[in-house]
Formats: structure tokens, sequence, C-alpha cells
């Protein structure tokens, strides 16, 4: 009972987790289209927000000492904020979330490469075939998303993927990312007076940000940090996949977006290239039986 009643836990926490990460995308994407937000002020107030709510969930439910960011780290949460936030702008929904949890994963590959762990064949297929998805996706043709968005999603993965690799060892995790929230507010308030901010807000959109910021940033990875260590690393790995998924499906029921055949065949792509490594990790690290 006691382990059936952990596992229920695990999963609810895991989909609320993937629930959280999908609507980061929704809500930006439906604020800086239907409202009169601007970018820079969504990033300081998605930054600014979440970083109370954090600073909240550390004061008062979490025991570590251990942990309390970096600069450096702050620096490449603000480059994913704020090329997240001005990459949707452009893109659809479906197509930033496919793009930044692309480039995440290519980004945290390579680094694997560089620091000379050993990939078997099909993990290097699986990332060949993924890259080969986002390729694919950005390759020039009608359906293609805009060159500059897609450069600013890709460019915002890649800092996320350094984050999350900064990140690593650093202490408590959601004490550590409540430190890195709240450093990167300054760089966010700075972006927010430079001429090409063009600061704009309104009720509809400062609130979308609030809840960008509090529920779906903070609260979704204090969440997410509770409920990593009951899964194993291919298990959160894989299970991530399910993000650009959901935030299609949200784009196309809360924008009316449409999903063109480029987006599906490059998602298979990339997301069947991700799984192909996961499993071929699995596989590899798997104890050998002998009789």
């Amino acid at each position: 009972m006691g382990c059936s009643v952990s596992s229920a836990r695990t999963l609810l926490l895991t989909t609320l987790t993937m629930l959280a990460f999908a609507g980061n995308s929704v809500l930006c994407r439906i604020a800086l289209r239907e409202t009169g937000i601007d970018a820079a002020s969504f990033t300081t107030l998605r930054l600014a927000s979440g970083a109370v709510v954090l600073w909240l969930i550390v004061r008062f439910f979490r025991r570590s000492q251990v942990g309390g960011g970096s600069w450096i780290s702050a620096l490449m949460l603000f480059a994913y904020a704020a090329g997240f936030s001005f990459a949707y702008l452009s893109l659809t929904t479906a197509t930033g979330a496919l793009l930044l949890f692309g480039a995440v994963q290519a980004t945290m590959i390579c680094y694997g490469l560089w620091r000379g762990e050993r990939f078997g064949a099909w993990q290097l297929a699986g990332l060949a075939l993924a890259v080969g998805g986002l390729v694919g996706l950005l390759l020039p043709g009608l359906s293609a998303p805009p060159l500059a968005g897609a450069a600013l999603m890709l460019m915002a993965g890649a800092a996320w993927g350094v984050y999350s690799i900064r990140g690593k060892g650093a202490g408590d995790a959601t004490r550590v990312t409540a430190g890195n929230f709240l450093r990167a507010v300054p760089f966010a308030a700075v972006l927010g007076v430079l001429p090409l901010a063009d600061a704009s807000l309104d009720a509809a959109g400062v609130g979308y940000a609030l809840a960008s910021g509090a529920i779906t940033s903070g609260l979704g990875y204090a969440i997410w940090y509770t409920v990593l260590p009951a899964l194993k690393a291919t298990s959160a790995a894989t299970v991530q996949l399910s993000v650009p998924v959901i935030a299609a499906l949200g784009g196309i029921v809360f924008l009316g977006e449409a999903v063109t055949l480029r987006f599906v065949l490059a998602s298979i792509a990339v997301l069947g290239g991700i799984a192909l490594g996961g499993i071929a990790l699995v596989i590899l690290n798997a104890p050998s039986r002998r009789d």
C-alpha cells in the first residue's frame, strides 16, 4: 500500500511539473500575442515573482542551508528567460517549445561528450536524429519559423542547458534556484530600461507574467526538485519529452495555432532521437547477468 501511494504521488507531481513547464510556453505566447505587455517587462515580472515564491518556499518549507546560487548561473537564467520571451514574439507555442527542448538536450549531451563521456552507437544515432530534426525544422520554406525568433530560442535553450549543468551538485536545488532567480532580477531590470525594450504594460499581461513566474516557474521548479530524487536519471530525461507535445496542445486549444507537417516530422525526429539515446543509455547501464 505504501509503495502504491508513493508511486501515485510521484506520478501526480511529475504530471503537474510537465504541465507547468509546458504552461510557461503557453502563458508567454498568450501574453505577448493577446495582451499589451512587452517581452522585457514579461521577463522581469516572471523572474521577480518566481524569486518571491521560491524564497517563501525556502524560508518556510526547506531545512537545508546548503546552496545559495551564483551570479554566473543567474546570468544564464536571465539569458534563458529573456531569449525565451523575445523568441515568443514571433514563434508559435509548439515550435518554441520544441526548439527550446532540443537545444537544452543538445547542450547537455555535447557537454558530456566534451567531458569525455562515452556514448554508444545508438546514443550517437539518437543525437544525430535529434539534431537533424532541428535542422529540418529551420530549413528555408513557407512553414519555416522566423530565423530571429528561432535563434533566440536556441540561445535560450543553450543557456538553460548551461544553467542545468552548473546546478549539479551545487547544494539544495530549490535553495540554489531561489538564489539564482533573485540574482537574475537586476539583469532583467537593466534590460527593461534599454531602448529596445519598448516597455508596455496592461493588467492581463501582468497577470500572465506573474502566473508564469509564481506558478509555472517558481512552484513548477520546486515540485520538480521534490519529485526528481524519486526518478531515475533516464526517466527524468525521458518524461520531459512530453513538454513540447503538451505545449503544442496548449497552443492549439488556447491560441488556435495550426501544427504543420514540417513540425510533426521534426518533432518525431527530435523527440524520437532523444528517446533513442535514453533507451540506449538504460541498456548500456543495465547490469549484465551471468549464468
